[in-house]
């Protein structure tokens, strides 16, 4: 979970890199976020399809519905997402995509059935209330635009909804298959974006930065998978969200980017609804188990 948590902020440091709007690095052209989805999906398609070859699984999958509504919903949170990556600064982008398993669960009330207990309601309420802290704060003295907090509250919405998908896809088909539906319906869609609004031709290093976006989110991916598989939610789930602790040092360390103490008390906060969440669901898990 630690070299997922940190390939993520890898990608999300070349991605910011790619967007940045202050020019950090002058060297590397500013490309539009759809088109470091388009080329993040290429490389995860190729090595999904090799690998569904290679173990001789059915290309589509068994439950089509909702695997297309896993990869439409995870293109829509993901192109949010990098939208808020460079408007924000990372930690705040990051953050609030944290706010994903709140969502994820509000939405698994009606699509999986799942229950939901009052003290849960307490949990988000005060991760809501982080981001809405966080909104009040000020980004070099001026204020946060309330347009990006908006965004990114929707990216985390639209994961929530590819979250629900993948479950209920989990008995009908492969990880891979599931995998694979994210950049199948993403890299037409982000083509013909590119092909209708513009795009920037990539020169010497933008090549490997744009590689490194696939291969690293697919280490990312399989790292997590490989530590849900290995070990218990309750001991991982929480070494996940370390990630706050690498967008704050790259933001700070990398890009030059302060935050106000609104911010920071909007993060804790948001860490502790969320965080607080995640070890009350494994716990009830447990008991559950244990009955």
């Amino acid at each position: 979970m630690l070299l997922s948590s940190f390939s993520f902020a890898l990608v999300n440091l070349i991605v910011k890199i790619f967007t940045d709007r202050k020019d950090a690095f002058p060297d590397i052209q500013n490309y539009p976020e759809f088109e470091l989805v388009f080329f993040r999906c290429v490389i995860s398609l190729v090595i999904c399809i090799a690998i569904i070859r290679a173990k001789k699984i059915p290309f589509f999958g068994v439950n089509k519905k909702w695997l297309f509504i896993r990869g439409l919903a995870g293109s829509i949170g993901l192109t949010l997402f990098f939208y808020t990556l460079s408007n924000l600064p990372m930690a705040i982008a990051t953050i609030i995509q944290y706010s994903s398993p709140i969502f994820t669960i509000i939405l698994a009330i009606y699509l999986n059935n799942q229950k939901v207990k009052r003290i849960q309601w307490l949990f988000f309420a005060v991760a809501m209330a982080g981001i809405a802290v966080i909104g009040m704060g000020k980004i070099e003295n001026a204020p946060i635009d309330p347009t990006w907090i908006v965004v990114g509250l929707i990216s985390a919405v639209f994961s929530g909804i590819a979250y629900n998908a993948i479950i209920k896809c989990t008995n009908t088909d492969e990880p891979v298959t599931v995998v694979m539906y994210f950049p199948l319906v993403a890299a037409p869609i982000t083509l013909i974006l590119l092909l209708t609004t513009g795009y920037v031709i990539p020169q010497g290093i933008e090549w490997l930065l744009l590689l490194l976006i696939g291969i690293l989110t697919q280490i990312a991916q399989v790292s997590m998978t490989r530590a849900f598989n290995s070990e218990s939610a309750a001991k991982v789930t929480p070494i996940k969200y370390i990630g706050a602790i690498y967008a704050v040092s790259i933001g700070f360390f990398v890009f030059d980017e302060t935050l106000s103490l609104n911010a920071t008390i909007g993060i804790i906060l948001v860490l502790i609804g969320v965080l607080l969440n995640t070890f009350f669901k494994n716990l009830k898990a447990k008991k559950i188990k244990a009955t």
